[in-house]
């Protein structure tokens, strides 16, 4: 089996798309998704990216894909952050994440960032079994934390009333 490992283009938004519905599914949020295929051209092909992204090609087809963006960390400096690392269900165990995770890797650290951080859901035991191996530290004591637009309106309209 060939696959190629190689930076997205712009015409690859619409495998990204159903790539990222199908780890929704997977994360058991089938109906979360409220990215377009225009938001991903827009947000990672445009002037100004806001994220990066690797894919794996098979055959013409789009088989999986590591996405991330920088960030800064006061502490550490330049980072990147692996939003989604996802391989169709079909072809996963073929080394396909494993060679999507390397990409990124390699593209950080040829980059300079001084570290590289995403998160893993605490059920998926393979997932975190992966990490561990590859020398990731998984931080235990740290919570993600986040806001969706309706609670950051929610409490912008409780501080302004």
């Amino acid at each position: 089996m060939e696959y190629t490992i190689r930076k997205a283009q712009q015409n690859d938004a619409t495998a990204i798309l159903a790539l990222i519905q199908e780890l929704a599914a997977f994360e058991k949020q089938p109906d979360a998704v409220a990215l377009t295929v225009s938001d991903l051209v827009r947000d990672g092909f445009g002037d100004h990216p806001l994220f990066e992204c690797f894919v794996a090609e098979l055959e013409n087809q789009i088989v999986g894909m590591a996405l991330f963006y920088p960030r800064y960390s006061t502490w550490q400096g330049a980072t990147y952050h692996l939003e989604d690392l996802i391989v169709k269900a079909p072809m996963k165990q073929k080394g396909i994440g494993s060679a999507l995770y390397q990409a990124f890797i390699r593209h950080a650290f040829a980059k300079g960032v001084n570290r590289i951080e995403w998160v893993v859901l605490d059920w998926n035991a393979p997932a975190i079994d992966f990490y561990e191996k590859s020398g990731a530290q998984i931080l235990k004591d740290w919570h993600l934390v986040q806001m969706d637009r309706s609670a950051m309106q929610h409490y912008l309209d409780q501080i302004n009333s």
